[in-house]
């Protein structure tokens, strides 16, 4: 990859701009027929969902990314827009196929601006199936998404970047496409910074059908705490679907606009498949996380609600923190991970103990995790470890895996696999796509799960299970 060091407002200025795209197009030789020039530049600040909202197309591929943390005051959001190159991929080795795409388009990248900016530079963004192969010969999404957008918008604390990607070959039209670009550019930061308001949904009807009723879903957790009691496996994960119909197609800025304040400490985000569907949610869990070769990736299973009086809240925090099935399903998912780890050679540090992670609805046993990880493994390799932990599959995995494609009747497509990005050094970030919906027009499919161990009980399972798609359904607009 070939860095450039920063241009003064390279975006505005058409004739600086278009030279440097007619320089990069008339470099191509026969061995190097494409060039992929990324841009990137400061401009006031914008809300990149206000800029999801103006700029793309219905059919257009996004990707939004937010988590707002006022405690530690690092909040960020990014916004990512239309395609420059893209890949989709399945298999075995779809997080390979992934990582060799990335670095290939790397070393064909040109990158311009300074690289002191938060978020400066090519980013790509990625959406992997819980399965790799698709179960469903009608999914919406393929096992695997790798694309480097056309825009990016990110916003971090009050500073806000734009990165401008495009690719050059021997065919392209340089003076249209530099119009195309700074015409997109001055579009993009004229956007005020207005303050998106909740959205009520109390005027709107929702039809709910549940995809298995609740008789069907505790008849699957009792055959399941059979099936551990025999043995078989000692963990899995359920998880039960209902479609939302509405009157209207669902405003998908307004659901997201909802969920980032409703649940500000949670990821947010949202993905297309280019066809007019999006997957959303927001997710308390972080697969992993990997900023200047620093580890951070998420224990998070055993669940209790929170409480309506702050005595209550403190009773079911404390009930949680010494439950022995809680406890057990969570140090499940902390021995899975380091023992995933250490088969890479990283060395993983963590409290012994674990804290309460408390969302607006619902407290999670929390332990995060960290590493720090040799500059030669790449993000997407650990990924491909570590994706499906117990938190969202079961253990031992592989039987887990068997026993979820049997018994759940619908495809997980997204839901409870890793979503996020990777940036040209190795940084990145991808959260767990659970508490989630896909949206087609005025379709919802909305997804929550639970895990099943010995001490399970059924009743208790579908509550919690219910308490997880209220939470979703009632930022859906």
């Amino acid at each position: 990859m070939t860095v450039i060091p920063h241009r003064t407002n390279l975006l505005q200025d058409r004739n600086q701009l278009y030279q440097l795209l007619l320089d990069c197009q008339q470099s191509l030789t026969e061995k190097d027929q494409t060039k992929i020039v990324s841009i990137s530049q400061q401009i006031a600040p914008v809300d990149p969902l206000v800029v999801l909202q103006e700029i793309s197309e219905p059919d257009g591929r996004h990707f939004y990314f937010e988590k707002r943390d006022p405690i530690a005051g690092n909040s960020f959001a990014i916004a990512a827009l239309d395609s420059a190159i893209d890949l989709t991929v399945a298999g075995r080795d779809r997080f390979t196929t992934a990582q060799n795409f990335i670095q290939s388009s790397l070393s064909q990248t040109i990158t311009i601006g300074t690289e002191r900016l938060p978020f400066s530079g090519p980013h790509f963004f990625c959406s992997f199936a819980f399965f790799d192969e698709n179960v469903a010969t009608n999914s919406y999404f393929p096992p695997g998404t790798i694309f480097l957008p056309k825009w990016q918008i990110t916003r971090l604390k009050d500073s806000c970047t734009i990165v401008a990607n495009a690719k050059i070959d021997r065919n392209i039209n340089v003076k249209v496409i530099t119009e195309s670009i700074g015409k997109q550019f001055d579009n993009i930061a004229s956007q005020k910074y207005i303050k998106l308001t909740t959205t009520s949904q109390s005027s709107i009807s929702l039809k709910q059908i549940p995809v298995n009723d609740a008789t069907q879903f505790k008849t699957s957790v009792k055959s399941a705490l059979e099936l551990i009691e025999a043995k078989f496996f000692s963990k899995i994960v359920l998880s039960q679907a209902i479609n939302v119909i509405s009157q209207t197609p669902f405003s998908l800025i307004d659901s997201l606009n909802n969920l980032r304040l409703t649940y500000p400490g949670c990821y947010v985000f949202s993905t297309s498949n280019g066809k007019g569907q999006q997957f959303i949610g927001a997710s308390p869990e972080r697969l992993i996380s990997i900023h200047n070769n620093q580890l951070i990736a998420d224990a998070l299973a055993g669940s209790a609600p929170r409480g309506k009086t702050e005595a209550e809240d403190g009773n079911l925090g404390q009930g949680l923190l010494n439950s022995e099935k809680d406890i057990r399903e969570h140090q499940a998912v902390i021995d899975f991970i380091v023992d995933r780890l250490s088969s890479l050679g990283i060395n993983p540090d963590f409290s012994p103990l674990p804290r309460l992670l408390q969302l607006s609805n619902i407290q999670h046993l929390w332990t995060p995790i960290r590493a720090r990880i040799p500059p030669d493994i790449h993000l997407l390799k650990i990924l491909s470890q570590l994706h499906p932990t117990p938190a969202v599959a079961g253990v031992p995995r592989d039987i887990a895996l068997q026993q979820i494609r049997g018994c759940e009747t619908c495809d997980r497509s997204l839901y409870a696999a890793p979503l996020g990005w990777i940036d040209r050094t190795g940084n990145g970030e991808f959260a767990v796509g659970i508490r989630s919906a896909l949206i087609d027009g005025s379709r919802a499919i909305l997804h929550a799960g639970v895990g099943i161990v010995a001490g399970s009980e059924p009743e208790k399972e579908l509550a919690e299970i219910q308490l997880k798609l209220q939470a979703l359904l009632n930022a859906l607009v």
